[in-house]
């Protein structure tokens, strides 16, 4: 079977993107990871789908880590997938909603920024004491769409991302289903740098939009910085976190940022 895919990245968390608004692709999570597969296949951190909406909304988003498993929701993703599904529609819209198993969300368009309107995130944990690795760290944890573990440090260089992200996504406290690891430094006001640890990738990435939107909360809560928050990231690009905050909860968040359409190709499976 020939599929045509376009390569695109957010953040350098880049993706194979494919339209199935007709739904002629059946695509099976081993397929999945082939075409995620760097060596193998076209190379990428996941896989995005545009498929119809069934309630409502403009669009349905698909989204599969490099290893094949439907993900609930990826920030960085759900950008290029704006910015596809405009493309998509021939038409120069100024916003766009699409559904995902973490709620409908929307976007909107500035030039080459895609500006999201994320779900309300849940389950907010803050200062869990966990062994990671080996060594207790203070673990804070927040589902932004798919689940965040973040641990504040002092100098990210000097963090094991690997290790300690993989102790962290498969630790009891997480269990079933795991988490994302996140490791945040305070840069300055309203200002954190992040590594990020993927579950699905299980390795580290360049980027993560939910992992981003976590760190931001985690970090205005702790310090009080407020909206809204600076977020760079491995890849060199600098985010912006929004939200509105009512004690524990958060509302209106948003995450804004690049979504660069890289190349068009097909591929045979």
């Amino acid at each position: 079977m020939e599929i045509e895919f376009w390569k695109m990245n957010g953040a350098g968390n880049d993706f194979v993107v494919i339209d199935n608004r007709d739904m002629r692709h059946r695509l099976d999570g081993a397929a999945i990871a082939r075409l995620c597969d760097r060596h193998r296949g076209v190379g990428a951190d996941g896989l995005l789908a545009v498929e119809p909406a069934e309630q409502g909304a403009d669009f349905r988003m698909r989204y599969y880590n490099a290893d094949g498993g439907e993900a609930e929701m990826c920030g960085n993703g759900a950008r290029c997938f704006a910015r596809f599904a405009r493309f998509l529609s021939g038409r120069p819209l100024e916003k766009v909603t699409f559904e995902t198993p973490a709620g409908v969300i929307g976007a909107a368009f500035d030039g080459d920024q895609v500006q999201l309107k994320m779900s309300d995130p849940v389950d907010l944990k803050c200062g869990l004491t966990l062994d990671v690795a080996g060594m207790e760290q203070v673990v804070h944890f927040l589902n932004t769409g798919v689940p965040h573990a973040v641990v504040m440090v002092p100098d990210l260089k000097e963090v094991p991302v690997r290790e300690w992200g993989a102790a962290l996504r498969h630790h009891t406290a997480f269990a079933p289903k795991g988490t994302n690891a996140n490791f945040s430094k305070a840069e300055g006001p309203s200002a954190i740098s992040i590594r990020t640890y993927e579950r699905g990738v299980e390795d580290e990435t360049l980027a993560c939009g939910t992992g981003m939107v976590a760190s931001a909360i985690i970090h205005h809560l702790l310090t009080g910085d407020p909206s809204p928050v600076s977020v760079k990231v491995k890849g060199g690009d600098t985010l912006q976190v929004g939200f509105t905050r009512d004690g524990d909860t958060f509302r209106e968040v948003t995450l804004t940022g690049p979504a660069d359409m890289v190349f068009k190709g097909s591929t045979v499976l």
